[in-house]
């Protein structure tokens, strides 16, 4: 009976997190580029258990009974999201696999899929919190018009200039394993052991997506199917209450117990 506690308490302490992540899903439903949470559970060590007293036949008659279930991993599904058309020139999707690599303040590098570029004073192509693409990509000032190809190459109009000029190459960054990069918030990641090291190409290369300019790539939550799951996680917690509710039940019986 205190096995059947822990065991309900490890159930409830797993989808405790699951709803954590699925709530996070939700708040995200509008975040550019977001890419949901996912939660996967594995059963936990077994033990061996005698079914009979018997010496004997002991051998024979041990069982190996779980001990509950643990949180094997959580990470990130890198589906497509629905791309939206915004007519704002410094907006980028990625059409299919791959992510913007970008340099962040202490030096490291960081990837992301949100293409919601600004430029900044000094006219260099930035993410939406000031991050500089590894790759430096400089407006100038008096540019009229900027145009981005699917195959990233990027090209301004110039006063006097009849012809587009080019100024830079927008590449994209893949990883071995994607779900393995590590989530730092912000729709930004880092690359670690699980994900593989970082290989660039230039858009439409290497099994890698397009560019498609003046849209926003929406977050890959779908409304519906999170509500069915954050339904589903609520009733399995439910259920391993009722597990650790029982075994108290029985406790308490126990203990009452007169000769």
């Amino acid at each position: 009976m205190l096995d059947s506690l822990y065991i309900g308490a490890t159930g409830m302490q797993a989808q405790q997190t699951n709803v954590d992540m699925l709530a996070n899903n939700l708040a995200n439903v509008h975040t550019s580029a977001y890419k949901r949470g996912q939660v996967t559970f594995e059963d936990m060590m077994y033990r061996d258990v005698l079914r009979t007293a018997s010496s004997e036949q002991a051998g024979d008659a041990i069982q190996r009974i779980g001990v509950g279930v643990a949180i094997s991993n959580t990470g990130k599904v890198f589906t497509q999201g629905d791309v939206k058309r915004t007519d704002v020139p410094f907006d980028v999707a990625i059409m299919g696999q791959g992510f913007f690599e970008v340099t962040l303040p202490d030096g490291s590098l960081g990837y992301t899929r949100n293409g919601h570029f600004q430029v900044n004073r000094d006219g260099y192509l930035v993410t939406s919190d000031g991050y500089q693409l590894k790759t430096p990509i400089q407006i100038p000032p008096d540019a009229k018009e900027i145009l981005i190809q699917p195959n990233g190459l990027v090209s301004v109009t110039l006063p006097n200039e009849t012809n587009p000029v080019e100024i830079g190459q927008l590449d994209l960054t893949t990883f071995a394993n994607p779900a393995g990069l590590t989530a730092r918030g912000n729709n930004l990641y880092t690359a670690n052991y699980s994900s593989g090291d970082a290989v660039s190409h230039q858009p439409g290369d290497a099994g890698l997506g397009t560019l498609q300019q003046g849209s926003l790539e929406s977050s890959n939550v779908k409304l519906i199917e999170e509500m069915i799951n954050l339904i589903m996680a609520q009733r399995a917690y439910e259920v391993n209450t009722k597990v650790v509710q029982a075994s108290d039940e029985m406790l308490g019986m126990s203990n009452n117990l007169r000769r």
